[in-house]
């Protein structure tokens, strides 16, 4: 899932159009199928216009008014100026950057490293990266359950392994943390760590798979010119490698970095921003304004003043995209100087950015500057001393001891990865099937002895996991439903029709892709108050389109530009009119990508959090996500009821991705996402 491509310029679109004079004037104006266009976008249309521009629209006007009592009096910019005083604001803001860029340093870092790993095996391949993805595809509220279970400060398995092997003491001597045992979660210097820690599990397997379609992509005969010039393992990686992947690595960091900034669920779920302000992001400061404190247009002040970030994050995305689709205008050819000077900027600029982010995360969390910087660096010292020792030994000649080196350090790194990836998982299981006093007790804590279904039991008997069950279930595939009959319609008008204005819808849909459900909730919960939709799953049936939606389109557009014009030519000339074309010959064709959207959309809307934890509050219309939430009160927290539901929650979406695959991979590779 490396980079998306937009749909086709309208001159690469379906059959070659009639001569220029049997076109009416409207026509020649706005496109040979205007009509047609308008009709098959016409829902899209309909949909992210209603829910996204519009309401971002709303929330500009919003923010500029003040609720007393039951009324709201315009205020101008007073939302804005005071958030200049605003010590809560100016906290979360700090928070969202520092949570962003140590998370997408270590996202980077270890994801490549796993790649790299990976794409240097023969055999297991398929099956070591099915295994990495897992975190990806599990619910965000089962993650921060298991990791919130792990780093608890008495009961936590993480805790009890560093007691028992003397590294934890070690650490409170040495001062990496307060005291012993650690709060992990619930101390200021060691929260947002803790944090960034679960963002990167949770994150890693998609830059790792991203990355490992990349490096497919690189010819082979880069490397063989380069072994054959003398050049060493890490001037190939240098200098073969990473340019090779400069592209993936710009589009995934700059699509991960929208939603690491804007990220609400998992921090709540973890830490709910605490302790105090310690983890609060602005979303969650947005949150408490408009939400707790009925405050919409404060709330909404503080998610427009981040926009700018936002947009700028946005705008270099899709510069990216279309560039890397060829709808980017030719540049005039420079002089030599001129050129050399542009490469070594280039060059410079990388690192004068990292110098620039480093500077201001040590500026504004030294505590967790210096700690980060000890991590990072130790892992950067391990992959170099491991890179020399190959290459050393490969430089005199011993060339079975470096393979033996190379293969055994390999297996130890992967064997690490693999670790740290599936353990959380792993205690998620077996918790499950623990009895309440193995539970509390500690006893036989890797290995339930003897298995017992009572946090099943207890599970459906205490909560209604039922009821939420369902609700998930009808959300789900409703919403999936309205994603894949507009998504369908629209992607074949951007795809194969001709109308003027393809390119600006076609960049408008990708804008709205990644724009953040923190915009939204605030004016869609007004309009849904307005409307008295609160508190029904009509609500979530209406507003996940917003998310869904997009990305649907985006990825068909992509697919049916993939599939051959002629099969629908020939189907023209039988007498077939464009609509049934589109009925008997494009849709069944486009089964895979068909099934590859149903697959995203349906896992998008079973995970959704921020949306139903807004509207909904009455335990009958809750989904998984906020019912799970709701199972804690204050400090008592059902390890093992929420083992249970964690596992419930995760197996639909992890069979639904074991045996979609073929059609996912297929859908995506032919589709609008590389892969």
């Amino acid at each position: 899932m490396t980079s998306i491509r937009p749909a086709p310029a309208p001159a690469a679109r379906a059959s070659s159009p009639p001569e220029a004079g049997s076109l009416t004037a409207t026509q020649r104006r706005l496109g040979r199928d205007w009509r047609l266009a308008a009709l098959f976008l016409a829902p899209m249309a309909v949909l992210v216009g209603g829910l996204v521009l519009v309401p971002i629209a709303w929330s500009v006007v919003t923010s500029t008014t003040e609720r007393h009592g039951q009324h709201s009096v315009f205020v101008g910019l007073a939302n804005y100026t005071a958030l200049a005083r605003d010590e809560q604001f100016h906290a979360g803001v700090v928070n969202s950057f520092v949570f962003t860029a140590y998370a997408e340093v270590f996202k980077v870092v270890l994801g490549l490293s796993a790649a790299l790993l990976l794409h240097h095996r023969r055999r297991g391949r398929a099956v070591l990266a099915g295994l990495l993805l897992l975190p990806w595809v599990v619910p965000t509220v089962v993650t921060a359950f298991s990791w919130r279970s792990l780093l608890d400060p008495i009961f936590g398995s993480v805790n009890m392994l560093l007691t028992d092997s003397g590294i934890g003491p070690l650490l409170a001597r040495a001062h990496l943390v307060e005291s012993w045992p650690a709060g992990w979660l619930s101390e200021a210097s060691l929260a947002m760590p803790s944090v960034v820690l679960v963002n990167v599990w949770k994150g890693v397997p998609f830059f790792t798979v991203a990355f490992l379609a990349g490096l497919k992509a690189i010819p082979t005969d880069l490397y063989e010119a380069a072994t054959v010039d003398g050049a060493t393992p890490w001037q190939r990686f240098a200098h073969v490698t990473l340019p090779g992947l400069r592209h993936v690595i710009t589009v995934t960091v700059t699509l991960s970095s929208i939603w690491t900034f804007n990220n609400f669920d998992l921090i709540w779920l973890l830490t709910q921003g605490g302790p105090g302000n310690a983890t609060a992001p602005y979303v969650l400061v947005a949150y408490s304004k408009a939400i707790l404190q009925l405050q919409y247009g404060a709330g909404a002040a503080v998610t427009l003043v981040m926009l700018p970030a936002i947009g700028g994050l946005v705008f270099v995305l899709v510069r990216l995209l279309r560039r890397d689709a060829g709808t980017e205008p030719p540049r005039r050819a420079r002089r030599a100087r001129t050129a050399r000077t542009a490469r070594t900027a280039r060059k410079a600029l990388p690192w004068a950015a990292a110098a620039a982010v480093a500077g201001l995360l040590a500026w504004a969390s030294p505590h967790i500057a210096w700690k980060a910087a000890v991590v990072l660096g130790v892992l950067l010292l391990v992959a170099a001393a491991v890179g020399r020792v190959v290459s050393a030994l490969g430089a005199w000649g011993r060339r079975r001891a470096s393979s033996l080196v190379s293969g055994l350090a390999s297996a130890v790194a992967l064997a690490g990865l693999l670790v740290f990836v599936l353990a959380p998982l792993y205690w998620i299981a077996v918790t499950a099937f623990k009895s309440e006093g193995q539970i509390v007790m500690r006893d036989h804590d890797l290995w339930p002895t003897p298995w017992t279904l009572q946090q099943f039991a207890d599970l459906f008997a205490t909560k209604p996991f039922g009821r939420w069950y369902l609700n998930t279930v009808l959300v789900s595939v409703a919403s999936t439903a309205v994603a894949l009959v507009c998504a369908a319609l629209a992607g074949y008008a951007l795809a194969r029709l001709r109308f003027r204005g393809a390119q600006s819808f076609t960049v408008t849909v990708l804008i709205t892709y990644v724009m953040p459900g923190a915009l939204l909730f605030i004016p869609l919960y007004q309009l849904l108050i307005g409307v008295r939709l609160t508190d029904s799953l009509w609500s979530l049936v209406v507003t996940y389109p917003t998310f869904t939606l997009p990305f649907a389109t985006w990825l068909l557009a992509g697919y049916f530009a993939s599939i051959p014009v002629e099969l629908e030519e020939a189907a023209l000339v039988d007498g077939c009119t464009r609509l049934q074309a589109f009925r008997r010959v494009v849709l069944p064709l486009a089964k895979p990508g068909l099934l590859a959207v149903a697959l995203f959309t349906l896992t998008n809307a079973w995970n959704e959090f921020l949306f139903a934890f807004v509207f909904i509050t009455k335990d009958e219309y809750k989904t998984l996500p906020v019912g799970m939430q709701s199972m804690i009160t204050g400090d008592v927290v059902p390890q093992g009821q929420l083992a249970a539901a964690s596992l419930l929650v995760s197996i639909p979406v992890v069979v639904m991705y074991a045996f979609g695959q073929r059609f996912l991979t297929e859908g995506i590779t032919a589709g609008a996402v590389k892969g």
